[in-house]
């Protein structure tokens, strides 16, 4: 029998343990080396002194610590640290491949820019940073001097709660303008769900290293999921010779996907029926009495049925399940036998140590707050809430926020006017930014809400959904100005560009990696000088402040960056607890297990900044287990199955509505009056229900290419296989059977078609997918970029549709009704 292209990806990423004991990593070296001798930028180190510098990879919100090897201020090579307690020695193909995001002047800028030619032209003229800072400065002004600073829009993809936003936001509020929109992200669900369950603010930490049991909804383990260094050396860990067989992986996918092909077991649900599939598991173990008294009845609010002080009876959490979530009613819609549901409840529920964990793909995209929940109910059905191996709460990392400014006159009245996107209102109360309902706020009006438009670390005409609607909105802008380093799509529509720096030639600063069990603060430093005339973003931002003059400069007293970064950072030395250095002896996941508080490697700010800058981190390897009767914030100081945050947030939207249930529908939620405060299952995408559309469209991610607003380093095109990308077509995965159906052959060309659009691609039959879908990587499809980026493949963001999830009226990315038909 023959290995296929496929069974060779399975081999190849089930050996993440033991890769470097195969010649692959050597092979694919040495391919590369060849390939690459031909390209006429690719540059020759000159001879000179080998040296090594510490930093930390800013590429994702992942926090990995990397050493990058130089010749003498050149940098060569970058690699994972072993001196550093998120990733020991690890590090993703993007991060390996960052070198050429710093040295390729096709992908970059390489001075402050204005636009000559058409938009999307990429003609631009360089410029002074004084005459670019002027010419922004001096468009402010006159917004403010004509009374409507609000039509200043920034657009901010930089991590929530960062110094950088915070600069941002202080900007926009300086300004005058309540218009500052921030990108969405699985951050956004996961905090959601952390106020509307259990009342914190907090981020949510998944306590990987010891638990026993990890059911992952979609998780890529393998893919790059949250932090992909700690993610992959925990994978290897579970599979160490001591460890195997301890640890139980069930993948929960409707793909056959490498973490799933990997997994010791493999659940194949519909997409965008996990919510139900969590309720099918919650319906066993509470039937069969195998979830957890002691949290349930003293520590959770909602489980049972409840009468509020007015009388009124309320469905809970318990009752909803039994009705309308047994096994069998559950494999009807999710395609998973009922046995098996019950099979996998009841081993979850025995787990000593189980984990139910959520954030599909890389966990980069914000997810449905109602699959969130649901599945979160599991790990408060099982008692392992911030217990060992479960999901641990914490309050925020201790930073100090910036001090608080009185905005002028001008600002104050232009604060008072509404949102463009409709955030943060009594409509969408816990969402910080709504980039769709901007654009089409820019595409209605009759004339220009917007003036001018900042973009901060963002790509919004990449990596948004609906057609292109972004970029449609873009060319009714008079006025762009983009603050990226890479020649992205948004920035090929900018008037103005004040080029960022790239990851290692700046200080930056890294937030408490999303799902990482401990709180983290990480700082990278720059390891070569900057290769272009290029700033740091949180400089430039000074120093257009500056340039508004009073009263907005006198909101900004710092002289740099780096100023600002310590006036935060004086929060963690106050609060008297933390590390900057790492043996590997003493990994963090298990001194939290001691309980020992660490004792400070400081003695005053001064010494632990500079430690923090040459270290790149600071952790606090201590916790609380349990305690369950403090941590939980809620009205009721009780983990809520019934969340009475939701119930309070359409009361008072219910006031500004004529009609009854109308606020329901405006929030765009299908379940009825009680439903809508519990976990359940909103009606899914799925095939053969739309005769105009009888397929649905399922993205997926890939570890080796990026598909966030950072570029794919231009060597990754080498480790993209044949049936991912062809010469110019990107494939969609379909299984044989529905192949048959439209008469289709591996590699045939096909067109697909969504509501927002059609594109042109091939097709791979792959078994692994499941029958009735369509699955198409994210990350290929850039109209800009260098050759090795630009027109390879579709981009099927442009095909999501405008579907909004409930309650946050953020984008359901995962499932899109399609169609496809063959071409010559």
């Amino acid at each position: 029998m023959g290995i296929t292209r496929r069974d060779f990806v399975k081999l190849v990423v089930g050996g993440v343990a033991g890769l470097h004991v195969t010649p692959l990593p050597w092979k694919l070296t040495d391919d590369i080396a060849i390939w690459t001798q031909t390209w006429p930028w690719v540059p020759v180190p000159p001879i000179g002194a080998f040296n090594h510098e510490k930093s930390v990879c800013t590429l994702c919100p992942g926090g990995c610590g990397i050493k990058v090897r130089k010749v003498d201020e050149r940098a060569v090579k970058i690699e994972g640290r072993t001196d550093f307690p998120i990733n020991p020695g690890g590090i993703c193909p993007v991060g390996m491949g960052g070198l050429q995001l710093v040295y390729d002047k096709d992908l970059r800028f390489t001075s402050p820019m204005k636009r000559v030619g058409p938009r999307g032209s990429g003609d631009f003229l360089p410029i002074s940073w004084d005459e670019a800072i002027g010419i922004l400065a001096s468009r402010i002004k006159g917004l403010r001097l004509d009374g409507s600073p609000e039509r200043l829009v920034a657009i901010d993809g930089n991590r929530r709660g960062s110094t950088l936003s915070q600069l941002i936001s202080r900007l926009m509020r300086a300004i005058g303008s309540p218009n500052y929109i921030r990108c969405a992200s699985v951050e956004d669900t996961y905090w959601m769900l952390n106020v509307l369950m259990q009342g914190r603010e907090g981020p949510i930490g998944f306590d990987l290293e010891n638990s026993d049991f990890i059911l992952s909804f979609g998780c890529g383990l393998l893919e790059g999921w949250g932090s992909p260094g700690r993610t992959l050396n925990t994978w290897g860990m579970w599979h160490e010779q001591d460890r195997k067989g301890k640890v139980k992986i069930v993948q929960i996918d409707s793909r056959a996907s490498n973490t799933a092909s990997k997994a010791h077991q493999w659940v194949a649900v519909r997409p965008g029926t996990e919510a139900a599939f969590a309720l099918g598991l919650a319906h066993v173990i509470i039937k069969e009495g195998l979830y957890s008294n002691e949290f349930v009845e003293n520590y959770a609010f909602g489980f049972d049925d409840w009468t509020s002080s007015d009388g009124q009876k309320h469905l809970g959490f318990k009752s909803l399940v039994q009705k309308k979530y047994s096994p069998s009613q559950v494999a009807d819609l999710t395609g998973v036998d009922a046995r098996t549901i019950e099979t996998l409840a009841r081993n979850f529920a025995k787990a000593r140590a189980p984990l139910a964990i959520f954030g599909k793909g890389k966990a980069l995209l914000n997810g449905s707050i109602y699959e969130f929940m649901a599945i979160h109910s599991l790990n408060a059905l099982v008692g392992n809430i911030n217990m060992p191996g479960g999901v641990l709460v914490h309050d925020p990392l201790p930073l100090k926020d910036l001090p608080e400014f009185e905005p002028d006159p001008i600002a104050e009245t232009g604060l008072k006017k509404p949102r463009i996107d409709e955030a943060d209102t009594k409509k969408y109360p816990f969402t910080e930014g709504l980039i769709y309902n901007f654009a089409k706020a820019v595409l209605g009006s009759s004339g220009s809400a917007v003036d001018t438009l900042l973009v901060f670390g963002a790509n919004p005409s990449f990596t948004e959904p609906d057609g292109g609607l972004f970029s449609r909105a873009l060319k009714k802008i008079p006025f762009i100005v983009s603050f990226s380093p890479f020649r992205d799509e948004t920035a090929l529509m900018a008037d103005l560009i004040l080029p960022d720096h790239t990851h290692l030639e700046k200080m930056e600063e890294i937030l408490w990696p999303p799902t990482l069990q401990y709180p983290f603060y990480g700082v990278s430093r720059p390891v070569v000088g900057p290769v272009f005339k290029t700033k740091n973003v949180g400089d430039t931002i000074l120093e257009l402040a500056k340039a508004l003059e009073e009263p907005v400069a006198s909101a900004f007293p710092w002289n740099n960056y780096e100023e600002a970064l310590k006036v935060r950072a004086k929060g963690l030395f106050e609060s008297g607890r933390g590390l900057v250095s790492y043996e590997d002896q003493a990994p963090p996941w298990e001194q939290m297990k001691k309980g020992r508080s660490p004792k400070p490697e400081y003695t005053n700010f001064d010494e632990m900044w500079d430690a923090i800058k040459s270290s790149g981190m600071w952790y606090r390897p201590i916790h609380s287990f349990k305690n369950w009767g403090k941590i939980f914030k809620t009205p009721n100081y009780k983990f809520e199955f019934y969340s009475t945050q939701i119930q309070l947030a359409i009361d008072e939207l219910s006031q500004t509505t004529d009609k009854p249930g109308q606020t329901v529908d405006i929030m765009a939620i299908r379940a009825s009056r009680d439903e809508v405060f519990l976990p359940h299952q909103e009606p899914p995408v799925l095939p053969g229900k739309n005769s105009t559309y009888p397929l649905v469209m399922v993205l997926y991610e890939m570890i080796n290419l990026s598909d966030s607003w950072i570029p794919s380093p231009p060597f990754l095109t080498k480790t993209w296989f044949d049936n991912e990308l062809r010469k110019k077509d990107s494939f969609a995965e379909i299984n044989p059977r529905t192949a048959k159906q439209y008469g289709l052959e591996d590699g045939e060309k096909i067109v697909i078609e969504t509501p927002s659009g059609k594109a042109a691609l091939r097709v791979t039959l792959f078994e692994g997918a499941m029958p009735g879908y369509v699955f198409v990587p994210r990350g290929f499809g850039h109209i800009a970029y260098d050759e090795f980026l630009k027109h390879k493949g579709v981009n099927p963001n442009h095909l999501v549709t405008t579907a909004k999830d409930a309650l946050s009226g953020l984008p359901l990315w995962w499932t899109t009704p399609a169609r496809i038909k063959k071409t010559v």
